[in-house]
């Protein structure tokens, strides 16, 4: 690994008018994390801490996007649009600051790995002043192409300028480059705006660089690495790629994945080892979830901490702040929200479960809730330890169930329940001999005579 001193330039300053959004193009999200919160991870995991981000301007939203992912990055504004050289150029006083390398990634270019960022710093060690990355296009119509001789890159052509036998080349440009840091400026510089558009483009840096006798090389990704990211049809094919590397990691990481293609996971999602996940399972951004744990079909969890042996779903719905113990079960049609449940609890079906915390060994019985909410404030139930709730119970917070307490099916329980009480609160049952079938009989004569 490369001991000099780099900055990456990040170029966020496209409007994406093809996303047909009011929000800016590169905080479109992939597996719960902006298209630019995914470029500025990337550089972290690739030891790259020194950071310039260029904006559009007006753009504060994607700033306090900058602000909260990378606050040490600085924040550069492009207010006119005359290419991507000219963009680069708007950071000139951080790649001023005399670093060895610079790195140009895009926002819309989220699915680039660390180790292609390395082994492009690696050949600005081997004495490259430019290394651009390229990519073997399946379909390279409309790329611009690398002329390469060996390992030396002679030229970026776009397609429009290439020749026919220039066009038949698939080995293609992605955007990307790594500078030599010493005199990235003054290549920059050097670069014209001498095409149709009068504009400044990155390309062109190569020529100048050879023009200067300097060395110019390449690197190869992947094309799926290096895809950007214009519409939102190619926004869901990058989320499917994304997904499938979430997927193979999980996988390689000890979890078993009983239908690996309709599980979705988050960027954030940890699964510990010998987690069995069933199919069509979401998991939801800040989800922790420890070994030897069972999530069956069709569940949703987000923003929640499951811990060893429990079992959640099927069709269950863990929200945000909940907390489900060693050992405990949320069944199926479950959903939690701000709960906390001990360990071995069980809550086996068909149950709402709000802010509320559930003792080790509590049983909630089938169609229960938590009335947790008076339409202004939100209320705390908590329930002790082995405490017993029977099935169709409503529990009207705020109110405490004590450890070992028994409440009987079909209760409305408004106030405190003591440890190893019972507590049973429903209409007093009443009893007619023979009225179903007076009932019946009456309803008859109404139907015959049209009375009904």
């Amino acid at each position: 690994m490369t001991d000099k001193k780099c900055i990456a330039v990040v170029l966020a300053a496209g409007e994406g008018t093809r996303m047909k959004s009011d929000m800016p193009k590169v905080l479109h999200s992939l597996a719960g994390r902006s298209m630019l919160g995914h470029v500025l991870n990337t550089l972290h995991e690739a030891d790259i801490t020194d950071i310039a981000v260029v904006i559009g301007p007006n753009r504060d939203d994607v700033a306090s996007e900058i602000g909260s992912l990378a606050p040490k990055a600085s924040i550069h504004v492009q207010t006119e649009r005359l290419g991507t050289a000219h963009a680069i150029l708007a950071a000139r006083e951080s790649i001023g600051q005399n670093y060895d390398q610079v790195l140009v990634l895009f926002a819309d270019t989220p699915l680039i790995e660390p180790a292609t960022l390395r082994a492009m710093r690696s050949r600005l060690d081997d004495g490259s002043a430019v290394v651009a990355l390229g990519f073997e296009a399946e379909n390279p119509h409309g790329y611009g192409r690398f002329l390469v001789d060996g390992a030396t890159l002679l030229a970026i052509r776009e397609h429009k300028d290439a020749s026919e036998a220039e066009r038949k080349v698939s080995l293609c440009n992605s955007g990307l480059m790594a500078i030599d840091g010493k005199r990235a400026l003054e290549l920059i510089d050097s670069i014209g705006n001498q095409n149709a558009q009068k504009e400044y483009y990155l390309t062109d840096i190569v020529d100048v660089a050879r023009q200067h006798s300097a060395k110019t090389s390449y690197e190869i990704a992947p094309e799926a690495d290096v895809m950007g990211v214009n519409d939102r049809a190619q926004l869901a094919v990058a989320e499917r790629i994304l997904q499938d590397r979430l997927r193979k990691k999980a996988m390689v990481n000890g979890a078993s994945l009983a239908d690996p293609s309709t599980v979705y996971f988050s960027h954030d999602t940890v699964l510990g080892r010998d987690v069995v996940v069933e199919p069509n399972v979401v998991f939801g951004p800040k989800v922790v979830v420890g070994d030897k744990v069972q999530i069956h079909a069709f569940s949703h969890i987000e923003d929640a901490t499951i811990a060893p042996h429990a079992s959640v779903g099927p069709f269950a719905r863990i929200r945000p702040g909940s907390k489900v113990g060693e050992g405990a079960k949320i069944g199926n049609f479950v959903e939690l929200k701000k709960a906390d449940i001990g360990a071995g609890a069980k809550i086996s079906h068909l149950s709402y479960i709000g802010d509320a915390d559930v003792g080790a060994e509590a049983n909630i019985g089938a169609g229960t809730i938590t009335c947790n909410y008076d339409g202004f404030f939100k209320y705390k139930t908590v329930i002790g330890e082995g405490a017993f709730i029977g099935a169709n119970s409503s529990l009207v917070a705020p109110i405490t169930i004590g450890a070992g307490a028994y409440v009987g099916s079909g209760s409305v329980i408004t106030k405190e329940v003591a440890p190893d009480q019972l507590a049973v609160a429903r209409g007093k049952q009443m009893a007619k001999d023979g009225w179903g079938a007076q009932f019946r009989a009456a309803s008859q004569e109404k139907k015959k005579a049209g009375k009904a």
